[in-house]
């Protein structure tokens, strides 16, 4: 008896940590929750890598776990999402703050529609941009904000407009910076990165500002590449496709890359 629950715990580590990763957000929605967003977007990204990387190291990938793992990323990335615009319209209380939260729920809509297409293990991947990469530009936006003290508004827009649009596309967008990283270690320094950024941040100095647009850069300007080169390929009716992956590649690619 003891056996079958020692291996019925070590299969599900992946799974566990994939709700673990999500349970937290539960603070946003306490009275003064949203001031906790960033970090909880820090270690939201953070488990939803580290439960890849356990199910491919530990060889325990399933079909249930890919599953989990794109829907624990949906509902905090939805949750990350609407939390920011509905804030930036209750505290501006003025039209551009109603746009941006109309822009924030188109982008939530986009996460659920990605989410629910590749549901299917014989759906079309490999296309767009995940839905943790906008995660990460909101939260680069946020920091910059709180480090400079401007209005982010204008840039989340254009954030969750753009995102909305890359998230559904039909088309590749190949140098994303998580689609480069393969490697655990690899995947690691990424995190490292959004840890030293959120920490930085507290100096609210010009050199802050400076370093944590260092860090951003790449994520944003691969992102910005990808989607100009893309547009450019899919227009000139030069763009491929992605094939459809067997079962057994949907599992792997789901639970290895992290991020739907």
């Amino acid at each position: 008896m003891l056996n079958s629950l020692e291996k019925t715990a070590y299969k599900n580590m992946a799974n566990v940590v994939s709700i673990l990763g999500i349970l937290p957000i539960a603070i946003l929605f306490m009275k003064d929750g949203y001031q906790y967003l960033i970090p909880l977007i820090v270690y939201n990204n953070i488990m939803d890598d580290l439960d890849g990387i356990l199910a491919d190291k530990l060889n325990i990938r399933s079909q249930f776990g890919a599953i989990l793992d794109n829907v624990c990323d949906a509902v905090a990335h939805t949750v990350f999402v609407m939390a920011v615009a509905m804030h930036v319209w209750t505290d501006q209380g003025d039209v551009w703050g109603g746009v941006c939260a109309a822009a924030g729920l188109v982008a939530a809509m986009a996460i659920v529609l990605r989410v629910v297409s590749r549901l299917d293990p014989a759906a079309v991947t490999g296309t767009g941009s995940p839905t943790n990469e906008l995660v990460r530009h909101m939260f680069f936006i946020l920091l910059l904000a709180q480090i400079l003290d401007f209005t982010p508004t204008p840039l989340l827009i254009a954030a969750f407009l753009f995102h909305a649009v890359s998230m559904l596309a039909p088309f590749r967008m190949p140098w994303l910076i998580r689609s480069l990283t393969k490697s655990a270690t690899a995947i690691g320094l990424v995190n490292v990165s959004l840890v030293v950024a959120w920490l930085v941040s507290y100096a609210a100095s010009p050199v802050a500002a400076t370093f944590v647009s260092l860090i951003a850069a790449p994520f944003l300007l691969s992102y910005l590449l990808s989607f100009a080169w893309a547009a450019t390929r899919r227009s000139s009716g030069s763009g491929r496709r992605t094939a459809s992956p067997s079962p057994h590649q949907r599992i792997a690619s789901s639970r290895t890359r992290g991020g739907l």
